[in-house]
């Protein structure tokens, strides 16, 4: 293969989010599935010639998905759990296993490594039978074909598409143990793709071969890849990872029939420590230069310089220029962003621009200056001009915000201790044993969306924006009490996001019109660009808090971003470290938790669902995350009064490793997402003796299904069989903003229903 750059893989949802706005038509039955394939095929096409106008050598296929890429490698592998074969349309199984239906709970959904995308989880036996099926490969590989590209073949490895998979026969945390039963359906699909064309080439990403597992993984990833690669002598694989170094892995690796091994040098520096094997064993080195995980415009001639030392040690013709992940991670294209500052939008590359960063890269690389065309040139003149402008802009710098740093180390302290918080707050607040409640938010409904546009726009005034708000509010509180949850929520419904809506709010921080990025499925997120000091002007939600709560006499819970999750569901600075900005966020939110409970708002909700994110791949790398990142809650929350209770909420983790810093966070309540993975995570908390007070997600909300009041109660019976009563809460598992009232009202029914028949039994 004679190829000099490669992109690891595009984005999928649609440069404006073409592919959510038709599945979600479909999903409402508001279009046919016919309408969502025409969009998908016309988003495949363009995303390719970007890609070749862009010069890049090496494009993708199956890097598209219709929701995602591990629930589709489920369906090549022929490996859907037995509890959805009686769905006989392939269709409506594949989303009945992302999303559910009335008779199918959805498969369990959590992070890809440490980023903000999710994956459906496989759900494997011993035993299992598969039935490889490469339908979409092929249509995919002709389409490219047709359009004059000699694509490569995306595939997600064994070791990873098992590392992250889950037992259904087994009490192991993953599925390795079922490698044997595994590597047969890989061996067949390898079969099958070589019969595409004279000569293949098949990516296979392996991200678990950066993290800690890669040790005990070492003997498996020779016998994996040797056994793959000498399928057919038509198939070149090439090995790629991201995220962090693979040292241990590229030892392996090179001892196998592979073509290549793709290396992340933007989040794995230690991968340097491997270009001697590499450059000796003769293999390709795909080296990920250009940042695929944040919006910062490349320092193309560091990257160059930096080109020039690995080909001190490896050869250039082995080297081929590279993302350092797939663009899945960063918004699609600048060229729709009008209203950001311009000095702003010179520092930012979004994915079309890191596509001409790649090409100008690879030709100063490989040819030198003298190759780049006119236009080439300008742009790379403009980036060393823009790039000299970030280091040197007043705006990037706060005096106010400098100054208060210098005091920050006198707050990173917990509170006064637990035991005597929470028996104030009980005897304030009188709530019962499984008190119920709410994650935060409510729909956003159509109505409520046009509201904040029109406000957005100008074409409704401020007055006339605040008193629609009030409606939604006052509806939504009304809904809650009506229904007799303990604890209620003011619905949310100001806020287009829950860390967009603080960021635009705070200095320091820039928002995009189009920085659409895939969290889940349809899901999207436009993350705030903290680009310099940050601070807050004024209060951001006790104009919306207290006007709920003089609404009511039950209590209102204040909801508040907290600030690991603002800086790990953001794009951050990277001229300073990480820790200084996360800092500088829980100043910020210290202020409006300050300002909530002088203002009578006494629960006070900070939520950190990113919190476990962030977390570091490499468990050397942890201490210092875990110390910033619990200084920054500590920081954030140890304003609150003995009678103001913090609660926190963390989405899908796995906490046996993090139960002790969770602990540390010294929340007074948390909830967590535990509805489509049963009670393990809880059983995590029992055997921890962990004493604060816990609220598992009683039901799924990422599914459309509403639960019936048996299944509730079961489900709060199992949790009382790992925790008593009066350390549990009753709530959904995540917020209901993506929900319709429809299903919202009645799931909620059901929740308080089946918790007072608890309670009576209890």
């Amino acid at each position: 293969m004679s190829k000099k750059n490669w992109v690891t893989g595009f984005a999928r949802i649609g440069e404006q989010r073409e592919l959510k706005k038709v599945l979600e038509k479909y999903w409402k039955g508001e279009t046919s599935f016919d309408e969502v394939v025409e969009v998908s095929n016309m988003l495949k096409v363009r995303h390719w010639k970007y890609q070749k106008d862009a010069g890049v050598d090496a494009i993708s296929i199956n890097d598209f998905s219709l929701y995602d890429q591990t629930l589709d490698m489920i369906e090549i592998l022929g490996l859907t759990p037995d509890r959805f074969k009686d769905i006989e349309d392939k269709t409506a199984r594949y989303f009945a296993m992302a999303r559910g239906d009335k008779d199918h709970t959805a498969m369990e959904m959590t992070k890809w490594f440490n980023t903000n995308y999710h994956y459906i989880v496989p759900e494997l036996r011993s035993g299992m039978k598969f039935n490889i099926d490469i339908s979409k490969i092929i249509s995919e590989f002709e389409a490219a074909k047709k359009e004059g590209i000699t694509p490569k073949i995306n595939i997600i490895g064994p070791l990873t598409f098992l590392g992250n998979a889950k037992r259904i026969d087994s009490n192991e945390l993953d599925a390795l143990g079922l490698f044997n039963e595994v590597m047969p359906a890989y061996i067949a699909l390898f079969k099958e793709l070589s019969k595409l064309d004279e000569q293949v080439i098949v990516q296979v990403d392996e991200p678990i071969l950066v993290t800690d597992k890669a040790v005990e993984l070492s003997l498996l990833v020779k016998e994996a890849y040797t056994k793959l690669a000498e399928v057919a002598e038509n198939i070149d694989i090439y090995v790629v990872t991201y995220f962090d170094h693979a040292k241990e892995a590229v030892a392996q690796l090179i001892q196998t029939p592979i073509k290549g091994i793709g290396l992340d040098f933007v989040y794995g520096s230690e991968n340097c420590d491997v270009l001697d094997q590499i450059a000796q064993s003769g293999k390709k080195l795909i080296a990920g230069i250009v940042d695929g995980r944040n919006i910062w415009i490349s320092d193309i001639e560091k990257k160059v310089d930096f080109l020039n030392e690995i080909a001190k040690t490896v050869a250039k013709e082995q080297i081929i220029v590279s993302t350092s992940c797939s663009l899945l991670h960063v918004p699609y294209t600048l060229k729709y962003e009008e209203k950001l500052d311009a000095q702003i939008k010179s520092w930012l590359a979004y994915g079309v621009e890191k596509l001409d960063e790649l090409n100008i890269i690879t030709k100063l690389f490989f040819e030198g200056a003298e190759a780049l065309n006119s236009d080439e040139a300008l742009k790379f003149a403009q980036n060393r001009e823009a790039n000299a402008s970030r280091k040197s802009s007043s705006m990037i710098f706060d005096e106010a915000v400098q100054e208060r740093m210098k005091t920050i180390d006198e707050l990173k302290k917990q509170r006064i201790e637990y035991e005597e918080r929470i028996n104030v707050q009980h005897e304030k607040f009188n709530y019962p044993p499984l008190a119920t409640t709410t994650i935060g938010s409510f729909p956003q409904t159509p109505e409520v969306r046009a509201v904040r546009r029109d406000f957005k726009n100008g074409t409704i005034d401020e007055a006339t924006y605040i008193e629609k708000m009030k409606e939604f509010i006052k509806e939504c509180v009304e809904f809650q009490e009506s229904i007799d949850l303990d604890v209620l929520v003011h619905g949310e419904f100001e806020r287009n996001d829950m860390v967009e809506y603080f960021g635009e709010q705070l200095k320091g921080v820039a928002f995009s019109q189009n920085g659409w990025v895939q969290s889940y499925g349809s899901r999207c997120v436009k993350p705030p660009i903290i680009y310099g000091d940050v601070s807050r002007p004024e209060p951001m939600t006790v104009f919306w808090s207290t006007f709920a709560q003089s609404l009511t006499d039950r209590p209102m819970k204040g909801m508040l971003t907290g600030p690991v999750t603002i800086l790990n569901w953001s794009f951050v600075r990277d001229d300073q470290p990480r820790s200084e900005t996360c800092y500088q966020i829980a100043l910020a939110i210290r202020d409006e938790v300050d300002d909530l409970q002088k203002a009578g708002i006494k629960m006070i909700q900070v939520d950190e669902a990113a919190f476990k994110e962030g977390y570091p791949l490499r468990r050397v790398n942890r201490p210092a995350y875990e110390k910033f990142a619990l200084e920054s809650f500590w920081i954030c929350t140890n304003v609150a009064e003995i009678d103001t209770q913090i609660h926190t909420h963390m989405c899908y983790s796995d906490f046996n490793d993090i139960i002790d810093t969770i602990e540390a966070m010294d929340a007074d309540v948390i909830s967590i997402e535990t509805a489509r993975s049963g009670n393990i995570l809880l059983k995590v908390f029992k055997e921890h003796g962990y004493k604060k007070e816990v609220g598992p997600g009683v039901y799924d909300i990422h599914s459309p299904r509403v639960p019936t009041v048996e299944e509730i109660e079961k489900q709060i019976h199992s949790l009382l069989e790992v925790l008593p009563a009066r350390q549990l809460w009753i709530n959904p598992d995540c917020g209901l903003k993506t929900r319709r009232w429809e299903e919202v009202k009645p799931s909620l029914e059901n929740m308080v229903i089946a918790t007072k028949k608890v309670r009576e039994e209890v």
